[in-house]
Parts: structure tokens; sequence; C-alpha cells
């Protein structure tokens, strides 16, 4: 046993906010503690990153009329993106894909501009920078369902038009919309599931051994 061991009781905390992380869409209004938020960016900042870029930048949407506009543009997206699910729009339209206009916090994600410059890791690979702001979203996320707050990723929305409302300089590209709250509860399963859209599909499934799996 290793002697960098955490205790039992830490180990089982970790995996248990791994287990119980949900993508949530329904929220209360109740405001987030600014302590709280502030640690849960703190959690998203430690992140690993590629060369140590730390690609990310969080935007805090304060301001109500620009948190309906950013609303606009994620339900100008949602019909879109219904319509082009064909057979399955209307079962689409009837899920909740989102808690913009509901939630305590509203972020937005985004990868910094002049990513260029930064060359440790991406010469070859250069969407690790995007893996890197992958990590501190999920950092946050389990984060905050350790403090018992709900988060869910929204990407449902043209992200020119987003960068544009947001003032976003050029090169910079925004990555993800999250909704950040109180919650009257967590899903026991993902929601996806729960609504018999989609279903997970075994560890079994998505682990080989040298090479690609064989296909039957």
């Amino acid at each position: 046993m290793s002697e960098h061991r955490f205790s039992e009781a830490e180990i089982q905390a970790v995996y248990r906010a791994i287990g119980e992380r949900r993508d949530m869409r329904h929220f209360l209004s109740t405001p987030v503690d600014p302590d709280m938020l502030r640690r849960l960016l703190q959690a998203a900042n430690q992140a690993g990153s590629v060369g140590l870029m730390q690609p990310w930048r969080f935007i805090r949407i304060s301001k109500q009329p620009l948190r309906h506009a950013i609303h606009a543009l994620v339900d100008q997206e949602r019909r879109l993106t219904a319509k082009a699910l064909g057979e399955r729009e209307d079962e689409f339209m009837r899920l909740k894909v989102e808690g913009i206009l509901e939630c305590g916090e509203l972020l937005v994600v985004a990868l910094a501009d002049k990513r260029e410059r930064h060359i440790f890791g991406r010469r070859t690979m250069p969407d690790m920078d995007l893996a890197s702001v992958a990590c501190a979203i999920q950092n946050m996320w389990l984060a905050a369902r350790a403090e018992g707050l709900g988060m869910g990723w929204v990407s449902l929305f043209d992200p020119e038009a987003l960068a544009q409302l947001l003032k976003m300089p050029m090169g910079s590209q925004p990555v993800a919309i999250l909704c950040l709250g109180h919650v009257k509860t967590f899903y026991k399963r993902p929601m996806l599931e729960i609504e018999q859209w989609a279903s997970s599909q075994p560890l079994e499934n998505l682990v080989s051994e040298n090479s690609w799996p064989t296909q039957e």
C-alpha cells in the first residue's frame, strides 16, 4: 500500500463525488455564497494543463439582460439542433437542456486568445488546450458536487455569436456555458438515461489492450 494514500474516508469521498456528479438542468434560484464560488473557481484553476499554459478563462454573468441574451442564443441553437435530429425532433424538444434563467450563477468558460504562443505539448496536438479546459471544468464539477451544488454544462450555442455578445478578443473561443447553483435534489441517474434519450455503455465496451478492440 502506498504511503501517499489518502485515508479510507477521504478516498470514498472522492469516488462518491465522481459517482454522484450529474449534468444538472433543474435549479433553485438561491444565490451561491461568494466564498464558495471562489473555492470552486480555485479548484478549476488547479487543473492540469498542457505546458502549464492555463488556457481557461471564466466570465461570470451578473447582468440579467445579458443572461437573457445568452438564453436566447441557446434557445435558437436548441431549435436548430432539434431540426437536425430529424425523427427525434419532438422528443428532443421535450427535454430540458439548460437552467440558464433559474441557476444561482452563470459562467462562460472560454479558451484564451494568443494560444499559438504555447507550443509545449501542442505542436502535433493543438487541441490539448481544449482538453485542459475540460479538465478545469471537471474539477469544478466535482468540487461543486462535494459542496452540494449542481452544475450543468451547456454546449448549445453558436461560438461566434456568444463571443461577440461577450466582447471576446480575436483568437479566443467560448467552450461552455455553466449553470451553477443549489438544487432541490440530484438525479439518481444521468438525466438522459432517466428520459430514455440515451444510455451509458459498460466499461468493458470501452477498454482494450494493446490495440483497438476487434469489432464484432
